[in-house]
């Protein structure tokens, strides 16, 4: 039974551990709630119980019986049955076993005043052998058997408590109760107690089961007070009694991304504004300061300084807005390349901020909120600035009728229109929610050049177009670059037809400087077909894919189309099909490729999906790059997560990475066999694709395999070292190092150690490079050997620092710079400067989400001169 209200207990005794926080927060002399002084139910050892508790904000309480205790947990948003779903958990304080049972009102201004309902219980199976130890550790993984939750889940401590908070994640796994999908359901349709079937607000209406205060009697207005409470923290708010929940201020949210549409939807629970060419910008407030961020986290705020002086004119403590910078042309259309211009200094033109959603106010999240009540605040918001404001302004929107919407905005030469659900909250990553429907642009050029890949002389890396003036036939203007959409087998293929019609001179009239450096000029007998998503202010394409080639297209009737004035739907037929079909356009495409099972959960700490992870390896590619081109790759693939099975691949299996280079590596007494090459963006982008989280190079490149150019020593402590140990160590190392004449370089492994690297001239060999780095090893352990072990032997490395010299012999690899690690809270293998090293504190300070944010303009390589240091190892009479 529920427990019923009734005389409040005496005061308790002295406070004692494990409920003292407990009862700190609660006043019992004016509060029946139950201090927990009996002794704790052992028969209760496995039950648990969810409260449905609105307080401030609607959230659910999660206990779990352990240890004679609830260990609780505040769940915002509910649990879901969806295992893409990941569900913060902040840990509260413990609550003693007979809370389990309370059902009723705590008064307005106690800890907690609200309604408070059974909304499910039971009794919970760890599958940990000792669920403390389990707890203890921040691991929880265990099976429900109550009236709604069933099956198996798990609750992970988060690398995110910079707040002070203790945050959990709370996921359901997979299995015959889980609901893919449909994560809500349970949440929107178990709205009754378990034990009294009454909802909310017919609890909040009794007022028999207020917890009442012996010095204070309570009327009727505090269960109406709270029944208002409930019903102004449903999910569908309204805009008076507040939209948000309270949380700490965030300091990024990954962008909520629209999915590609065909057409624009045309019921009425849409609404649809206007899609700005310009850059996504996320506007963070907090108590006058204020980061403009790109949507990978960058943050560009030198570069939009009037945009952030209009943000700290809002009138707002803190808040983080969501929006699209842009320059707006004479024709009243946003125009990219005039920003460009602008931001280039080459053009003056003023630049606006167009705010389309808000996601935080005032201490209140509100990505939970419909989006038309978020739109609502935010229009009061941006309306505080007044009617002459010219800088921060408001996305408009028209409501219904998408397909007239996006056929007017074609016809206005618009880029497209974004569609979005009016009843949705906030989801960051890509969803239909949002959907985009672009005028999209799509045309044959002229191939005139060439850009050879960096990794593979024999392929092309990108095409460079054109077209011929339609006033002067034989003038062949310059269109831009084309370097995704063409696999690696065609990309040798094009270099094979281009070698054969290759010229000295350009065949453009008006090729740039910068375009031209480095290409190879071909005579413009090849057209092919390109996407692009519009025309730049001077004449170049953006966002170019490769469609394949046209041999039914003569290269002298190839202009300039005139840009339709209807969506794509509605163009004249199309000609004849070009030589490669063309590539269907996925709901989920980066770099290029289309993903499958995007929404996926790779790294469950931290919420990063497998489009998330893509999205991160295209935003570090080309600093990834340079470390790992041209050398053979073994890969850590975990198909299904970093928490699922992993497993290590050196070669390639038939049909697996068939459209990526390779490399035949052999060895004396041994076969041949194929190693995998990574040359582009796009290449690597393909790995995440086929369930990659880990890269690691070899020590030497393709077509000099057996004399390596990258040395490495890898420092791993044993647990329970502290940090600086192992920052002494990589100096200590640097030093040895530079008195023979080598310079050196650091990066975080990513786990809990360093890796100290420095590159040579590729003219040792193995054996030699071998050598070296174990009598250097050695060294350093027989001059500290309290310190120091050169031996893999783990009783050798106990209370020490394990050189670990053997990753220099043929074969062996260690992870690449940038590369993701196959661990909890999706860590990074990140190069650091020397002065980095004493802040850090540990390996794993690097993680997927905030590594972008590192990379900025402003971010200055500390490996920038490793590709341009030449060195070699000293004669032995040097060392």
């Amino acid at each position: 039974m529920a427990r019923s209200a009734g005389k409040a207990p005496d005061p308790p005794p002295p406070v004692t551990e494990p409920l003292r926080r407990y009862r700190e927060k609660r006043r019992f002399d004016r509060t029946a709630e139950p201090a927990g002084l009996s002794t704790p139910d052992a028969g209760g050892a496995n039950r648990f119980v969810v409260h449905k508790h609105a307080a401030r904000r609607l959230h659910y309480d999660l206990r779990l019986a352990v240890d004679g205790v609830y260990k609780s947990w505040a769940v915002p948003r509910g649990p879901s049955l969806d295992p893409a779903d990941v569900r913060l958990a902040v840990h509260v304080e413990d609550h003693p076993m007979d809370y389990g049972d309370f059902e009723g009102i705590i008064p307005k201004g106690e800890y907690g005043g609200g309604t408070v309902m059974i909304w499910d219980r039971g009794a919970w199976e760890p599958q940990d052998d000792d669920p403390l130890k389990a707890y203890q550790r921040g691991r929880l993984k265990f099976s429900f058997n109550g009236e709604r939750l069933k099956g198996s889940w798990m609750l992970v401590r988060s690398g995110d408590n910079s707040d002070r908070q203790d945050r959990w994640l709370l996921r359901k796994h997979r299995d015959d109760a889980a609901r893919p999908g449909d994560g809500e359901a349970l949440v929107r349709d178990a709205l009754t107690s378990v034990v009294s079937g009454r909802t909310m607000a017919e609890i909040a209406a009794d007022t028999d089961r207020v917890w009442r205060g012996r010095a204070e009697a309570r009327d009727n207005d505090g269960a109406a007070e709270t029944s208002a409470a409930i019903e102004g923290a449903a999910p569908a708010e309204t805009a008076g009694q507040g939209i948000g929940e309270p949380a700490p201020l965030p300091s990024f949210i990954l962008p909520q991304l629209a999915t590609l549409s065909a057409k624009a939807p045309a019921g009425d629970g849409w609404l649809h504004e206007i899609k700005f060419d310009g850059y996504r910008l996320q506007v963070r407030i907090e108590r006058g300061a204020v980061t403009l961020s790109t949507r990978n986290g960058h943050d560009w705020s030198d570069r939009f300084p009037h945009i952030e002086a209009a943000a700290k004119r809002l009138a707002v403590d803190t808040a983080i807005l969501d929006g699209e910078a842009v320059v707006i042309d004479d024709a009243g259309i946003s125009n990219f390349g005039a920003l460009q211009a602008v931001l280039a200094g080459e053009a003056d033109h003023p630049i606006r901020f167009y705010a389309f959603d808000l996601l935080y106010l005032d201490g209140n999240d509100l990505r939970k909120a419909p989006l038309l009540a978020r739109k609502e605040a935010l229009a009061a918001l941006i309306a505080g600035l007044g009617p002459d404001e010219a800088t921060m302004l408001l996305s408009e929107h028209l409501d219904g009728r998408g397909p007239a919407v996006l056929q007017s905005a074609c016809q206005l030469a618009l880029e497209g229109v974004v569609s979005k659900l009016k009843s949705a909250p906030y989801r960051s990553g890509r969803g239909k929610d949002w959907r985009k429907s672009k005028c999209i642009e799509r045309q044959e050029f002229v191939i005139g050049g060439l850009m050879a890949s960096t990794a593979s002389p024999n392929s092309v890396g990108s095409l460079l177009l054109g077209y011929h003036d339609d006033q002067d036939p034989g003038r062949l203007v310059y269109a831009g670059k084309v370097g995704t959409g063409f696999s690696a087998a065609q990309a040798r293929d094009l270099r094979q037809r281009l070698r054969e019609v290759e010229r000295a001179a350009p065949p453009f009239a008006d090729v740039p400087a910068d375009a031209a450096r480095g290409a190879v000029w071909v005579e413009p007998a090849l057209v092919c077909e390109v996407e692009f998503a519009a025309w730049t202010r001077d004449g170049r394409i953006r966002h170019a894919a490769f469609m394949g080639l046209r041999n039914d297209k003569p290269p002298q009737d190839v202009v300039r189309e005139v840009t339709s004035n209807a969506p794509q739907a509605a163009a004249s037929p199309p000609s004849p099909a070009p030589e490669r079909q063309p590539r269907k356009t996925t709901d989920d495409r980066v770099a290029g490729v289309a993903l499958t099972h995007a929404d996926r959960i790779v790294y469950p700490d931290q919420g990063v999906t497998k489009r998330g992870l893509a999205e991160y390896m295209a935003a570090v590619g080309e600093s990834m790059l340079p470390h790992i081109a041209g050398r053979p790759l073994s890969l850590v693939r975990c198909p299904s997560g970093s928490e699922e099975k992993c497993f290590f691949q050196k070669h390639p299996q038939p049909g697996f990475l068939d459209d990526l280079q390779r490399v035949t590596v052999s060895a004396p007494g041994k076969k041949k066999e194929e190693m995998v090459l990574a040359a582009s963006v796009r290449d690597l982008v393909v790995l995440i694709q086929h369930g990659v989280l880990e890269i690691h190079p070899w020590g030497s490149r393709a077509g000099s395999l057996d004399n390596p150019d990258m040395v490495i020593f890898d420092l791993d402590p044993d647990e329970g070292l502290a940090w600086p140990a192992v920052v002494a160590a990589a100096r200590e190392l640097r030093e040895r190092l530079r008195a023979i004449g080598l310079a050196s370089f650091v990066k975080t492994t990513g786990g809990k150690g360093l890796h100290v690297q420095f590159p040579l001239e590729p003219r040792h060999t193995w054996e030699e490079v071998a050598a070296f780095t174990a009598g250097l090893a050695k060294a350093m352990a027989k001059d500290s050997p309290q310190r120091y072990t050169a031996t893999m032997s783990k009783r050798a490395r106990t209370g020490r620092i394990f050189i670990d010299h053997f990753r220099n012999r043929r074969g062996s690899t260690a992870v690449a710079p940038y590369s993701p690690r196959a661990r909890p809270n999706a860590p990074v293998s990140m190069p650091v400067a020397w002065s980095e090293l004493d802040a850090l504190g540990t390996g794993a300070r690097f993680t997927v989400p905030d590594t972008p944010r590192r990379l900025t303009r402003s971010f200055q390589d500390p490996w920038a001169e490793l590709t341009t240091t030449h060195q070699s190892l000293p004669d032995e009479r040097a060392r």
